[in-house]
């Protein structure tokens, strides 16, 4: 074992070489007998990352893979910046050095507990105590932005031929989620819901309750897609199989007036303020923090006449 003392540190160091590459550092051990086991968990370390690697033949760091998944796929996802968001946090909390190897169950166990403890962001400034009464994330929310978003990394590398011997139990560490409460509208809630409607998003809710797609189906679908002829959406899906929608009678009747309006994306929207370069009043495509900020405006005027 190749452990030593360094200078006036109190600590044992580790310095070894594996597959030509040097393995140093402090191992925070102030006896030989811990700091050789601290360096045997090093050794395996390495040899398990090279292993991976030469599977790979990439580098297996978190920061690394997420960068090939962004330029990849990730940069198309249907909302972006959500997606650059969550995983600037993964690369923050585990550090951008830190390989997928490294990261058993038992650190993803400690991630998801960590997330857990965050606060619903909101905007504007606020004291200690204001923040600290804002509510926790949901699980929803820790499922979505952290246990998938970092299974989604170990997937990608796995697709470019890394092989993971610890990966974590994934079942095991998505929190549960309550089911979702189904309730009808009253009347009067309906002429409330009806009359806070936008008029430029009320194709795409009446779509998105007619059709049976995922909201992000709903957000990216385009003309490309959909043939009147065969009155089917095509659209492409997850291992790039073809999913197949039908354009019953009360679908065609939503989107075929919208024919025209633009000739890429089927649901456009007017955009309400001057940010990110366009033009206040003008109709761009529809976005998922869009639709997310238009569904909570039209609870809360449904939250008024409760």
């Amino acid at each position: 074992m190749s452990v030593y003392k360094h200078g006036n540190s109190p600590f044992y160091h580790f310095d070894f070489q594996h597959r030509g590459g040097r393995v140093h550092g402090s191992t925070g051990c102030t006896t030989r007998r811990e700091a050789e086991a601290f360096e045997q968990v090093e050794r395996d370390k390495a040899k398990a990352l090279h292993k991976a690697q030469t599977r790979s033949r990439t580098s297996l760091a978190i920061d690394d893979v997420a960068d090939r998944l962004w330029q990849a796929e990730a940069q198309h996802d249907a909302e972006p910046d959500a997606t650059e968001a969550n995983l600037a946090r993964l690369i923050e909390y585990f550090g951008k050095a830190t390989p997928l190897t490294d990261i058993d169950h038992t650190k993803v166990r400690a991630l998801v507990a960590w997330r857990r403890g965050h606060r619903i962001a909101r905007r504007g400034k606020r004291s200690k105590e204001e923040e600290a009464a804002l509510p926790l994330v949901s699980p929803a929310t820790v499922n979505r932005s952290t246990t998938a978003v970092l299974r989604r990394l170990f997937t990608f590398a796995k697709a470019e031929g890394a092989r993971f011997d610890h990966e974590p139990k994934w079942k095991d560490l998505f929190l549960p989620e309550p089911e979702e409460r189904v309730r009808e509208l009253q009347e009067h809630e309906a002429e409330a819901f009806d009359a806070a409607m936008r008029d430029d998003y009320a194709p795409f809710f009446a779509f998105a309750g007619a059709s049976g797609m995922r909201l992000n189906e709903c957000v990216t679908l385009r003309w490309s897609e959909v043939n009147f002829g065969t009155r089917q959406i095509i659209r492409i899906g997850k291992r790039k199989q073809r999913v197949v929608f039908p354009i019953i009678d009360t679908i065609r009747e939503i989107i075929f007036p919208l024919r025209g309006h633009d000739a890429e994306h089927v649901f456009i929207a007017a955009q309400t303020n001057r940010r990110q370069g366009r033009v206040k009043g003008v109709r761009y495509p529809i976005t998922y923090s869009g639709v997310k900020a238009a569904w909570q405006r039209l609870r809360a005027s449904l939250r008024e006449v409760v």
